[in-house]
C-alpha cells in the first residue's frame, strides 16, 4: 500500500469493499429471505459485483500491481461455489425424440402499450409459429389479448379475473391432468400439467414467482425512492421464499419425469433458485452460452429458467433476442 498513489489507495479501498461484498454474496443460497430479507438483495447485485471485481483485476494487472490478487482470489472461490456469470461453450445437438419447450413472460402481450407497437401480439404469434415448440409456457398471459395459438391442448389459468391475467401451458401432446397451486395474497401463481408423450408422462410446472417490480426505465433514484425500493425488495423476497416452500411441498409428491420452467423473478445466485434446483439440471448450465440474459435490464439478469430432473439430457438451450416484452423467450431441447 505504501507504494500506491493516493488515487490507487482509494481505488484499492473500493476494491476491498467490493471483494468482501462478493464473498458475502456467496452465502446467499444458504440464507433464507424469510430470516434476513435484506441480504437477499445481493442476489440481484451479484452479476454487478462479479463484473466490477473482474474490472479491478484488469486495472491492477495493467498497473503491474499485486493488488490484482484480491479480486482474483474472490473470483476463484466463486468459481467453485456459484453459477457462472458467462458460459463460453454451448451444446448444440438434437434427437428426433427431443421435447422442445419454451417459456416466455409476454407481459400481457403489450396490453398497456409499453412498447409503441400495436402489432406485438401478432409478432409474438409469428415468432412462436416459427420456433414451433412442443410445449409452450406463458407468464403474464392476458386473456383479452390471446393471439389464438394453434395447439391441440392447453391449460389457461386466469389468477386475476378482473384484469384477465394468469398463466398458460400449451402442448402438442395430450394433457391428462392439470392443476394450480393457487398462491395466496398475490397476483402470481404456479400451475402444472401432466403431458403424455408416447409412453411417458411428464409433469410440466409453470412458475411465476412474486414480482420485484424493477423499473427498467428508471435511471436515478432519490433517497426516498431508494428506501421504498429496498423495502419493496425485502417484502418481495420474503413472499418468494414462502411461494418456493409451497412449490417444493407440492413437487416432492411427484416421482416421475418433470420440467420446472418459468419466471422466478430472482437470479441463479439466490436462495430461491438453489432450493428449486436441488436434484435437478439447469438447461442453461447444461447447454447454453453467454450470459443467458433473460430480462431486458441494464445488466445481465437471468431470471427465467428451464430445469429438468437429473435423468434428462439437455441437447440445446437458446435465449432469443426478441424485444416484444421486458423478458426474452427461452427454449430448450430435452431428451430422456
Amino acid at each position: 500500500m505504501k507504494r500506491l498513489s493516493f488515487t490507487n489507495k482509494l481505488l484499492y479501498l473500493v476494491n476491498c469493499l467490493l471483494a468482501i461484498s462478493l464473498l458475502l454474496s456467496y452465502l446467499l443460497p444458504w440464507v433464507s429471505p424469510k430470516i434476513v430479507p435484506s441480504f437477499a438483495i445481493f442476489s440481484l447485485l451479484e452479476p454487478v459485483l462479479l463484473l466490477l471485481n473482474l474490472l479491478f483485476i484488469g486495472y491492477w494487472i495493467l498497473q503491474l500491481k499485486k493488488q490484482f490478487l484480491l479480486s482474483s482470489l474472490a473470483l476463484c472461490i466463486g468459481y467453485f461455489i456459484i453459477s457462472p456469470l458467462y458460459k463460453f461453450e454451448e451444446k448444440n445437438t438434437s434427437n428426433n425424440n427431443d421435447l422442445k419447450i419454451m417459456t416466455y413472460n409476454v407481459r400481457m402481450f403489450n396490453h398497456w402499450r409499453w412498447i409503441p407497437d400495436e402489432n406485438i401480439p401478432n409478432k409474438i404469434k409469428t415468432f412462436i409459429e416459427e420456433k414451433n415448440p412442443d410445449v409452450l409456457l406463458f407468464q403474464e398471459f392476458h386473456g383479452l389479448e390471446d393471439p389464438d395459438f394453434n395447439y391441440p391442448y392447453k391449460y389457461i389459468k386466469i389468477k386475476n379475473k378482473k384484469s384477465k391475467i394468469g398463466l398458460a401451458i400449451y402442448s402438442k401432446f395430450k394433457i391428462i391432468s392439470k392443476g394450480s397451486l393457487e398462491l395466496k395474497n398475490t397476483a402470481n401463481n404456479i400451475i402444472f400439467a401432466d403431458i403424455l408423450k408416447e409412453k411417458d408422462t411428464i409433469r410440466v410446472y409453470n412458475l411465476h414467482l412474486q414480482s420485484l417490480e424493477l423499473n427498467t426505465n428508471a435511471k436515478n433514484f432519490g433517497q426516498e425512492n431508494s428506501e421504498k425500493l429496498i423495502a419493496r425488495l425485502r417484502d418481495g423476497f420474503k413472499i418468494q421464499a414462502e411461494q418456493t416452500t409451497a412449490f417444493l411441498n407440492h413437487e416432492i409428491k411427484w416421482k416421475g419425469k418433470k420440467i420446472i420452467s418459468g419466471d422466478f423473478n430472482n437470479t441463479a445466485y439466490s436462495w430461491v433458485y438453489k432450493k428449486i434446483l436441488d436434484s435437478k439440471k439447469d438447461a442453461f448450465l447444461e447447454a447454453g452460452k453467454g450470459f443467458g440474459k433473460t430480462f431486458n435490464y441494464w445488466f445481465p439478469l437471468r431470471i427465467d429458467f428451464i430445469l429438468t430432473d437429473k435423468d434428462a439430457n439437455v441437447n440445446k438451450f437458446t435465449v432469443f433476442d426478441k424485444k416484444y416484452s421486458d423478458h426474452f423467450p427461452v427454449q430448450a431441447r430435452i431428451h430422456w
